[in-house]
């Protein structure tokens, strides 16, 4: 309903003390329940009569009463009744004998199981039996709602109908006038639902005597089916005026069943028995300016069984409107009410104008009509509905504790009763499952376990979860070339993952290790040195370097020789130029000229052209590049010649100052202890001549778009693959740390997810969209998902628990998609959709908003599927 509406309807209905659901009434004075749900239809008389021969309802006698007018005395009551929005009429009761021939038009009050039962016969077989006895079909399945305020007057026999214009639109509003006006003939309402009766009866007996009060009104929403006659009739004599739909089914201050035997859960029966059978709820929703995504997101949750039995029901009781975590029960009203429009008899598609001034109310990040997220809706909408509804007034305090070596299944058990104390709603019932979260420290190996509640699934797509990395590896001791490997892990890898990985690409021996350098321009500007940095940290333009290295328990320093030349600039001026890829050594002790020059050499080993060797003497084998070096070398075993081939000089940690000569046998000391020794090595041109620096020329980039690397196109994924991703061991990130209460510190724990209980209805959310500080991007992968059968038997780790009398029965961990949440387009635009199963036509039906129409289940696979709907089979 409108703002006004709400208003109008706080201002007449009645007080708790005087107004009263039949159940109750039917309780304390005595008189018969009420039929169905306590929602009463308007139906054509034949109709009707023809309909009760085929449901068994011949026994029924209506309790027949007069429509007609209240009399006016003056002329300018009649004035004023013209523009009145409101138009009035008495209902009185008639005597009529049975037998009687009644005249002029009459219809049949019915209540809802009635019109539940008579309206799936005359869909499935009505129709042929009536063309079959040459009957006239008075009958259409073409309805709309007039909203009626029943004023209760101190009378057993009259009762006064408003038809107001708060509640319908001008078109219902005349239709419905037209239907209460006898001016010409008598209009004859025939009751056979009881309530126009009790409603008289109870209400009366519940006035206090001792209270004067003015009528007594009670909001009555009546759904009318038309005779074809008087629908052409109305055709041709009104005007085309677009309507909106008005408020379906009931609202606050309406006449309900409860209690006494009948169910509080009244959409149940309604939605199995009448909402599917006749084929309702395939409505669409107007787009009021980019709010697809809310038109996609409502329509896969008003298609879920038990929110639609739920909503339709007296949800009105379980509203909670002291929660300051809510939106004061608003939220959850404006959503009932438009579930309710959805669901109703007509097919007019809903402009959903209430609904989005709610949202935009306690959600300001949906304000205006920019294009949303459809999941971000769905969590936050998800949220309030469960916090509108919660039945817990008094949320208790309780601090959850971890595991310390307890049992897992008698920890989750008693983590979720604690959930459920504080949250008793429909929305934990049907949607919220727990898993199991296990976080280890990397420092202590502290195990934390403990179990929380969640409300759908986030899965990584598993293509897109992973980054594939080329690194160089490069030997120290001149044993091999240089190397590049290609490692694929996860995203949310750390950096300890990545040397494993490289470990066993480049079978690295026992006493070895790896250094991983960060190179540019020729020269060394980082190092990943901490094993659990994120290797999101490393940029795909970035080159890496990974060194082979002894492994020293004296901790020795590492020498790092920056190649460079002279060239020239202009005629006879000239410049230091670096060139090539840094190379590493251990240094070792003590140090000297030639122990610097002997790793030198050893590393260049495997770069020696064809027919030279790295030394004169005779303990090199030049027909081999990677012969053995000497362990110590002197003046005496190099040429004069030799030694012109490199000069060395200590630098600085940038690599561009020449600060002292090293010099062969001579001592190289240093101020203070170094963990990096930067080395010049200043090459001649000679020795040009007899290295192969083509390995050295250039590193390869981490990831690179085009080329030998690139990326293959994307190929489909399994939901599986992608719920495996996510169930997989991953570090938490940098801004998420874990305090350690071992060693009273925050960690970057490693974090691992099991799946422990599951809900009625599992939401799972495809995450297509990556955002980062520099680039927001959408990953188009087809997700290959089940349909009629999602088993996640294998995924769960809560076991069966043996008892005496056996194992006990744990829910099915099987499912079936029901609704599927598409987007269409990239980050800058799109559209969304949605694809329900309906389950009363069995088929399957694209909602893309105000057009509804059938689809074939091939057709919902796309690469647009973005939230999925399971539900429990």
């Amino acid at each position: 309903m409108a703002d006004d509406d709400d208003d109008f309807s706080e201002s007449t209905t009645p007080d708790a003390s005087t107004t009263s659901t039949s159940g109750d009434v039917a309780s304390t004075s005595g008189e018969l329940p009420l039929a169905g749900d306590g929602r009463v239809y308007l139906v054509p008389y034949g109709w009707w009569s023809q309909a009760c021969k085929s449901i068994n309802a011949n026994g029924l006698r209506g309790v027949p009463y007069v429509a007609a007018p209240p009399p006016t005395t003056s002329y300018s009551s009649k004035i004023i009744n013209m523009f009145n929005s409101d138009q009035v009429f008495n209902l009185q009761r008639e005597i009529v004998e049975e037998g009687e021939d009644v005249s002029g038009r009459s219809y049949a009050l019915i209540a809802s199981d009635m019109w539940s039962q008579a309206l799936k016969w005359y869909r499935d077989i009505g129709i042929e039996e009536l063309k079959e006895k040459n009957l006239p079909i008075e009958g259409s399945s073409d309805v709309y709602d007039i909203a009626l305020r029943i004023s209760v007057i101190r009378s057993t026999s009259i009762i006064t109908v408003k038809i107001s214009r708060k509640d319908n639109t001008l078109e219902v509003h005349r239709k419905a006038s037209k239907i209460f006006n006898g001016e010409s003939d008598p209009v004859r309402i025939w009751d056979f639902s009881g309530q126009t009766e009790l409603l008289l009866m109870n209400t009366w007996n519940r006035v206090p005597q001792d209270v004067r009060q003015p009528d007594q009104e009670i909001l009555l929403h009546v759904h009318a089916l038309e005779p074809a006659s008087r629908r052409n009739e109305f055709k041709q004599d009104e005007p085309s005026i677009p309507s909106n739909k008005t408020t379906g089914f009931f609202y606050d201050g309406s006449i309900e069943s409860k209690g006494n035997g009948i169910s509080s859960n009244h959409g149940s029966d309604l939605f199995s028995g009448g909402l599917k059978a006749v084929g309702l709820g395939l409505v669409g929703l107007e787009n009021l300016g980019n709010t697809c995504y809310m038109n996609s997101a409502l329509q896969c949750l008003v298609h879920t069984t038990k929110l639609v039995n739920f909503f339709i029901g007296d949800f009105t009781k379980e509203v909670n409107h002291h929660n300051p975590l809510g939106t004061r029960g608003e939220l959850a009203l404006a959503f009932g009410d438009l579930l309710r429009q959805l669901w109703s008899l007509d097919k007019t598609p809903v402009a959903p104008h209430h609904f989005k001034g709610k949202l935009s109310r306690f959600a300001p990040q949906f304000r205006g009509y920019n294009q949303h997220d459809s999941q971000e809706l769905l969590a936050f909408l998800l949220d309030g509905l469960h916090e509108d509804l919660n039945q817990v007034k008094q949320k208790p305090y309780i601090e959850t504790k971890d595991a310390d070596g307890r049992p897992d299944g008698e920890v989750a058990d008693k983590h979720w009763q604690y959930h459920l104390s504080r949250n008793n709603s429909i929305i934990v019932d049907t949607c919220q499952g727990q898993y199991k979260s296990t976080l280890v420290c990397p420092v202590c190996k502290k195990v934390s376990i403990t179990f929380d509640p969640f409300m759908y699934l986030s899965l990584p797509l598993s293509a897109s979860n992973t980054r594939t990395m080329t690194v160089t590896v490069i030997s120290t001791n001149g044993t091999t070339e240089p190397s590049q490997h290609i490692i694929s892990m996860l995203k949310s890898a750390q950096l300890k993952h990545l040397i494993q990985g490289l470990s066993a690409s480049c079978s690295l021996r026992d006493d070895e290790t790896l250094l991983i350098a960060s190179v540019y321009s020729n020269r060394i500007v980082g190092y990943l040195e901490e094993p659990s940095d994120l290797i999101s940290l490393v940029r795909d333009g970035d080159r890496l370097a990974a060194y082979r290295l002894q492994k020293d328990s004296d901790a020795a320093s590492i020498l790092v020789f920056v190649h460079q030349h002279q060239e020239t600039i202009i005629h006879t001026v000239t410049r230091w130029k670096q060139f090539g890829t840094p190379l590493m050594a251990r240094l070792p002790k003590p140090s000297t000229g030639t122990t610097i020059w002997t790793e030198f050499l050893k590393a260049m080993n495997p770069f020696l052209r064809s027919g030279h060797s790295a030394l004169s003497s005779s303990h090199s084998d030049s027909t081999n590049c990677c012969a053995r070096i000497p362990e110590e070398i002197t003046k005496e075993t190099v040429q004069t010649a030799d030694l012109d081939l490199f000069q060395f000089y200590l630098t600085d940690e940038r690599c561009q100052l020449q600060l002292s000569k090293i010099e062969m046998d001579e001592p190289v000391s240093f101020n203070v202890p170094k963990k990096y020794v930067h080395v010049l090595v200043n090459w001649s041109e000679n020795a040009f001549e007899q290295y192969d620096l083509g390995l050295l020329s250039s590193l390869p980039e981490v990831y690179k778009s085009g080329g030998i690397f690139a990326r293959r196109p994307q190929e489909s994924v399994s939901l599986y693959s992608c719920l495996e991703a996510f169930l997989t061991d991953e570090p938490l990130g940098p801004d998420d740390m874990w305090y350690c209460p071992q060693c009273k510190d925050h960690r970057q724990a490693d974090k691992k997810l099991d799946l422990w209980r599951l809900p009625e209805i599992l939401i799972i959310h495809l995450k297509r969209f990556s955002y980062n500080r520099f680039i927001k991007h959408k990953l188009d992968t087809a997700v290959e998902f089940p349909i009629h059968d999602l088993d996640l038997s294998g995924y769960i780790s809560r076991k069966p628990e043996t008892v005496a009398e056996g194992v006990i029965q744990q829910p099915s961990t099987h499912y079936r998609l029901y609704a599927v949440s598409n987007h269409y387009g990239g980050m800058g635009g799109g559209h969304y959709t949605a694809h329900v199963f309906h389950e009363g036509g069995n088929r399957w039906n694209n909602f893309d908003d105000s057009r509804v129409s059938q689809i074939s289940e091939e057709s919902i696979k796309t690469s647009a599927a973005y939230v999925l709907f399971y539900r429990r089979i």
